[in-house]
């Protein structure tokens, strides 16, 4: 038998190394982007199927990917809010892939994108954006507020208040949300009363978000908005490009469940399409008797007429009930009550039930209706035209009694969260209904204490329009209008007796006083609000591949109006003082506006440096023009007056992003608005200081691995003394002047300290885990007008401990047959860390004279989630 020679071994053995070599090494590339408006898309992943092998894409929507394999993979290509094209590579494929075209998920996403003047590409823009994908939102928000996914967003800070399903709160560059601009797909909902945002009115937004987008600063909005803090922009999903649909479920702590569904036809080749959306989430709620059920749902049609326009029409709403905390407790209440940090004194329970107290029990339905057209004119300009509505009805629960001390008996005093000496308990603690019930009839069957319902519902139309126009390649102009019609309804209506058989109440001028009561009649109260809004905007950009500047400039006419036929009236007890005459307000007009202006600049391929600033003027709110709650317009009104500048440097490369800014914002004749002894105060005038940096990083170093974090540091001070008109518990003047001593206090409830780490990692394919790690510090106390009136206390507010939380996540994707499933998994604040969100100051400003709410411990969620 012939031998081999050795030689031959080694050679052929060097030849298969070799050709393993080849293949073994392969560098694939490409770029991918959105197959409607060619832009790059960035952070979207190609992985090897089957394995953690990927890269993301850079600003340009490059990728370059590394492939150790023998055998020919197929690779997925992936992006949020885009469907997953795979692509299997053969010998006949070339290393370089070309473009890569991902379809939209979600038909006319872009043109409401450019409706509510979305960011879709870092430093492209002079200002600072933080974006927040649904994949985020379905991973990590859990059964927490809608608003806390924003936490890890550079100066947020987002507190859940009383507890209550909906009632969180949301804080920007120390800014509340009455100045933080809110759009859903462009449209703005802040109160028109009060520019407040009641986040259980969009309890269903986390199952419809598509992106949220938070643009601290100016931001790019074109509208007349009061965004002295920043904007919101929150995109909801549209039609789905494919049909298809899922449907989850989920449980956690405290009874918690959620079930909800989602089914769309996808675009069908009539043009038509349509998606529909819908949950149903109920719990106990972790503080004890804030039990609460919400409804959701999301309907969108739309009708692709041809390629130059689209219609869509969208509804969504989310009716709730909610029970919450109304009274801040000292912190030594707590550390002494059984039910520790879950402590509530605003309810008790009637027949088995629970049953809250003043200012326990909310209930809300806000639908918002759009109809959207988007009309692509020519190449060069487009319109985008949108006609919405909303009529929404609700309120919240309070007590009523001849006297204030006939409501006492329900009620805990909300200055010190003690009980009055009237109220009655239960040897454990809580409200007595029954001695209530028993107290109203011994009176013979006129209730002395009841139960009503504050009534707020509404009716509010608008319509916004955007024309844009690109001149040249180089500069682009966008013109619109913004109209809305408000009419605010206000009054209280008899909700419970409590054992009575009536109630007498001589509070409605238009009814005689003798008149017995019953449960649905109105009592106390009934006014209407009306607010006419007509604005203009324009906008010019000029645009060069180095060069972005844009100059805003809005208009806005406020017009405000006040009837009250509950106060002045044939049968008022004080005809003199309310006369029938005075039953509606002459028109309030107020005209304020805005201009802001930005540049950047691009330089090294991946560097940006940007200016931008503004000056704004922004009418009193509603509330603070008709602050006594009648028809007299306040004195002394100023119109509010914001100057802001801010300067930034961006660095972003193939899987990484800085950004570090820095922001000076003087506030000037501020309108100071604020709840003493049960009434509600206006004080004009007053000024503030907020100063800062903020800096922001990510990066991606594998397609399977990201991790980043953010610091932010503020100085966010009132800067000025001012004077107020003391009132009495009826909400009259007293006709005492009092001084309030604020200048160089720190703005309350608002950590002027931040700091955030976060990281996602795919261990094996489909399998993903996260942590989140936020910090808050130097956070001081909200204070009290009244207890400021000492000129040599100039002590800042109680400084509340710093504090950290720390969140996981997980989710595994799979597959049940023919259909996609993905199980989750939520701990929030894993470490059960004991801290205090909220606090109003005390006399002797320090923790023991404080009023405080303490933030949730540990919670969790489990959920799973088929698609088909």
């Amino acid at each position: 038998m012939k031998r081999t020679p050795l030689n031959i071994y080694v050679i052929t053995f060097c030849m298969l190394i070799f050709t393993c070599s080849v293949w073994g090494q392969m560098v694939v590339s490409g770029r991918i982007v959105d197959s409607q408006t060619k832009e790059p898309l960035i952070g979207a992943t190609v992985v090897v199927k089957g394995s953690t092998v990927g890269d993301a894409s850079d600003t340009e929507g490059h990728f370059k990917l590394k492939i150790y394999s023998n055998r020919l993979p197929t690779l997925v290509f992936r992006c949020i809010g885009y469907n997953e094209v795979s692509k299997e590579l053969t010998s006949q494929s070339p290393l370089d892939l070309g473009i890569i075209e991902l379809q939209p998920s979600s038909v006319g996403l872009n043109e409401v994108k450019i409706l509510a003047s979305f960011v879709n590409k870092e430093g492209e823009k002079p200002v600072v954006v933080s974006t927040i994908s649904a994949n985020d939102i379905e991973t990590k928000l859990s059964n927490q507020e809608f608003p806390e996914i924003m936490k890890m967003v550079p100066s947020v800070y987002v507190t859940k208040q009383g507890g209550g399903m909906g009632d969180a709160r949301i804080n920007l560059r120390g800014f509340g949300s009455e100045n933080i601009g809110l759009l859903i797909n462009g449209i703005p909902v802040n109160g028109m009363e009060n520019g407040a945002v009641y986040w259980s009115n969009w309890a269903g937004l986390a199952d419809v978000t598509q992106n949220i987008q938070v643009q601290r600063g100016v931001g790019v909005s074109k509208l007349g908005i009061p965004s002295v803090g920043g904007t919101v922009n929150i995109i909801t999903k549209s039609v789905d490009a494919e049909a298809g649909g899922s449907i989850y479920y989920g449980m956690g702590n405290d009874a918690y469940q959620k079930l909800s569904f989602n089914v769309s036809t996808g675009l069908m080749k009539n043009g038509w399409a349509l998606t529909l959306a819908g949950a149903h989430t109920q719990g106990d709620g972790y503080v004890l008797g804030t039990n609460f059920e919400g409804w959701n749902y999301f309907v969108n049609l739309s009708k692709r007429i041809n390629a130059d326009h689209l219609l869509s029409f969208t509804a969504f709403g989310a009716p709730q009930w909610h029970n919450m905390r109304a009274n801040k407790q000292y912190v030594k209440d707590y550390e002494l009550n059984k039910d520790g940090i879950r402590m509530n004194t605003s309810y008790g329970y009637l027949n088995g039930k629970v049953l809250a107290s003043a200012g326990g029990y909310n209930e809300y339905h806000k639908p918002q209706i759009s109809l959207n057209h988007f009309w692509t004119i020519n190449e060069r300009s487009t319109l985008s035209t949108s006609v919405y509505l909303s009529k929404s009805k609700g309120g919240g629960r309070n007590t009523y009694g001849k006297s204030f001390n006939d409501r006492k008996i329900l009620q805990f005093d909300s200055e010190n969260g003690q009980p009055f000496a009237q109220t009655l308990l239960t040897p454990d603690g809580l409200l007595d209904y029954n001695g209530v019930m028993e107290t109203n009839k011994a009176t013979g069957g006129a209730s002395q204490a009841i139960f009503v319902m504050g009534t707020n519902a509404h009716e509010w139309y608008g319509l916004l329009s955007s024309y844009t126009n690109n001149f040249t390649d180089a500069f682009h102009f966008t013109a619109g209008v913004d109209g809305r019609y408000y009419k605010g309804y206000h009054y209280q209506k008899i909700s419970d007796l409590l054992g009575g058989a009536y109630y007498k109440d001589d509070k409605l001028a238009y009814r005689n006083p003798g008149i017995e009561l019953k449960e649905g009649d109105k009592i106390g109260y009934d006014n209407t609000s009306h607010i006419l809004w007509t604005g203009g905007f324009a906008q010019l950009e000029y645009i060069q591949p180095a060069y972005n500047a844009f100059l805003s400039l809005s208009v806005t006419n406020h017009m405000y109006k006040r009837k009250d036929p509950g106060m002045y009236g044939v049968f008022s007890s004080d005809k003199e003082k309310y006369p029938i005459s005075m039953k509606e307000s002459d028109w309030v007009c107020f005209v304020p506006t805005t201009i802001k202006g930005g540049f950047n600049y691009k330089f090294g391929g991946i560097h940006n440096v940007f200016m931008n600033g503004g000056y704004v003027t922004k009418a009193p709110t509603f509330d603070g023009v008709f602050a006594a709650k009648d028809n007299v317009k306040l004195e002394h009104l100023k119109v509010e007056k914001i100057g802001t500048v801010e300067i930034g440097y961006g660095l972003h490369t193939r899987g990484f992003s800085l950004s570090l800014n820095g922001y000076y914002t003087k506030w000037m004749d501020k309108t100071f608005s604020q709840k003493i002894n049960f009434q509600y105060y206006s004080v004009p005038g007053v000024d503030a200081l907020h100063k800062g940096l903020e800096l922001e990083v990510a990066y991606r170093p594998f397609a399977s691995l990201s991790f980043g974090g953010n610091f932010a540091i503020g100085d966010w001070k009132w800067t000025n003394d001012v004077i107020f008109l003391e009132r009495n518990e009826e909400g009259n003047p007293t006709g005492k002047e009092k001084n309030a001593y604020l200048k160089d206090l720190h703005v309350g409830n608002a950590p002027q300290t931040s700091g955030a780490l976060y990281a996602t990692w795919e261990p094996f394919p489909n399998f993903q885990i996260g942590a989140n790690w936020n910090y808050f510090g130097r956070n001081y106390a909200n204070f009290k007008l009244e207890e400021r009136d000492i000129e040599t206390d100039r002590s800042d507010s109680w400084r509340m401990p710093d504090f950290s939380t720390v969140d996981m996540n997980m989710n595994y994707r799979f597959n049940i047959g023919k259909l996609k499933a993905n199980v989750f998994g939520n701990i929030n604040n894993l470490l059960n860390e004991k801290y205090i969100a909220d606090a109003l100051d005390g006399k002797e400003h320090n923790k023991e004279t404080a009023l405080v709410w303490y933030g949730f411990g540990i919670t969790w969620t489990a959920g799973l989630k088929v698609a088909f």
